[in-house]
């Protein structure tokens, strides 16, 4: 395959003409962690020193918009065990930051899923204070 993709992975990974069913070895996933926190890229001089000049990178801080409850709808759209795990937590969750993290991460641990071999692996750098919820989310879904 050797193809570099730019931008939000669930486009890619729901284009079943790039990536393929059961066609991938190895998984290794880098999201946000929920950290709560903006992360910036300093910039340097030409000497090397840090200059006071700044651009941020990305927030790590999650809450409910429209993306997460498109998020949540696809999953309830599957009607699987997964759907509902993810109803039962937002009876418990709410609308809030961690849950709209899950279900932002859930819709594309589902494809990951599609893609990955039978005999593949899936490795998630994740936060520890979501670690347990992802584990629960990344299961294979049931019918």
């Amino acid at each position: 395959m050797n193809q570099l993709h730019f931008g939000d992975n669930i486009d890619v990974l729901r284009n079943t003409k790039l990536i393929k069913d059961e066609s991938v070895d190895l998984i290794y996933l880098d999201p946000p962690f929920n950290s709560k926190a903006n992360y910036s890229v300093i910039f340097g001089d030409k000497s090397g020193e840090f200059s006071e000049a700044q651009a941020e990178a990305f927030k790590d801080t999650w809450s409910w918009g429209p993306a997460a409850a498109q998020a949540y709808d696809d999953i309830m759209k599957m009607h699987t065990d997964l759907s509902a795990l993810m109803e039962a937590f937002k009876k418990w969750m709410g609308t809030s930051g961690m849950f709209a993290y899950l279900v932002m991460m859930t819709v594309r641990l589902v494809e990951l899923h599609r893609v990955l071999k039978d005999t593949g692996s899936i490795y998630l750098h994740c936060d520890p204070t979501a670690s347990h919820h992802l584990k629960i989310c990344s299961a294979p879904t049931a019918s």
